[in-house]
C-alpha cells in the first residue's frame, strides 16, 4: 500500500496529512506567523498517531502555491530537507486547486472559482471542475485585480465561490450559487490531489519541488534603447 505524507503552510493554516493503508490522518490549525515553529511537531504527532515512521514514506506532497510567500518557502524548505534524507520524490499541488478540492469535500461543489487574497488589491484565481473525484483546472490560474476575475470562457451552470479572495466579493462580476470566504487549504484535501497525481506518476525530485508564485508570471516592460 502506498503512504503519502502531505503539508501545506501557504496560507494562514497549518496542517499535515497522511495516506497508510488507504486510511488518512489529519491535523489542522490556523496558526498565522507559527507554521516555522508547528510544522515538524505536527509531522511529528502525525505519523506518532498512525504508528507510521518517516522511512516508510513513499512521497511528499506540499502546498506549492500560490499564498503567502514566507509560507511556501517554509513548506518547500520542510519538504526538500525530508525528502533528500529520505531519497523520496515530491508532488507539488496548487494550492487553488487544493481550495477547490475542499469545496467538493465539504460542500459537494463541483465547479469551483477559488480566489486567495494575494494582498496589493489583488487575488489568486484558479477555475475548477471536478472529473472523477478530482478537481481540474480549467483555463489557467493567475494573480489579477478582483474586477478581472472571470469564469472560463463558454461556462454554464453552478459555480461555489471558495477562499480568503472572495472577500472581495462585491468586485467579482461573478454570479455564485454559494461561497466560503473564510475558507482555507486543507492537507487533506491536498493528499487527495496528491494521490490522484501519485497513480499519474507526476511525481518529481525533491530539487524540482519549485514554489509557484503567479506574479513571476507578470512581464515587465523593456525600456525602450535610447
Amino acid at each position: 500500500m502506498t503512504t503519502l505524507l502531505a503539508l501545506d503552510t501557504a496560507t494562514e493554516a497549518c496542517s499535515v496529512a497522511l495516506l497508510h493503508d488507504g486510511k488518512v490522518l489529519s491535523h489542522y490549525e490556523v496558526l498565522p506567523r507559527l507554521h516555522a515553529q508547528r510544522l515538524l511537531p505536527m509531522i511529528k504527532q502525525l505519523l506518532a498517531d498512525a504508528g507510521v515512521e518517516l522511512s516508510e514514506v513513499d512521497a511528499i506532497a506540499f502546498g506549492r502555491g500560490p499564498g503567502a510567500f514566507t509560507g511556501v518557502r517554509i513548506a518547500i524548505g520542510v519538504v526538500q530537507g525530508l525528502a533528500f534524507a529520505l531519497d523520496r520524490p515530491v508532488l507539488p499541488v496548487s494550492n487553488l486547486a487544493v481550495l477547490a478540492q475542499r469545496a467538493f469535500r465539504e460542500h459537494g461543489a463541483r465547479q469551483v472559482a477559488s480566489a486567495i487574497d494575494a494582498r496589493m488589491d489583488e487575488v489568486y484565481w484558479g477555475c475548477y471542475r471536478e472529473v472523477d473525484g478530482e478537481m481540474r483546472l480549467v483555463g489557467e490560474e493567475a494573480v489579477k485585480p478582483p474586477e478581472q476575475a472571470a469564469l472560463p470562457e463558454g461556462s454554464s451552470g453552478e459555480w461555489f465561490g471558495a477562499g480568503t479572495g472572495w472577500g472581495y466579493g462585491e468586485r467579482i462580476a461573478v454570479a455564485l450559487k454559494g461561497q466560503d470566504a473564510a475558507m482555507l487549504p486543507h492537507a487533506e484535501d491536498l493528499l487527495t490531489l496528491a494521490t490522484f497525481a501519485w497513480q499519474r506518476g507526476e511525481a518529481v525530485v525533491a530539487d524540482d519541488a519549485q514554489p509557484v508564485y503567479l506574479r513571476d508570471k507578470v512581464a515587465t516592460p523593456k525600456m525602450p534603447k535610447a
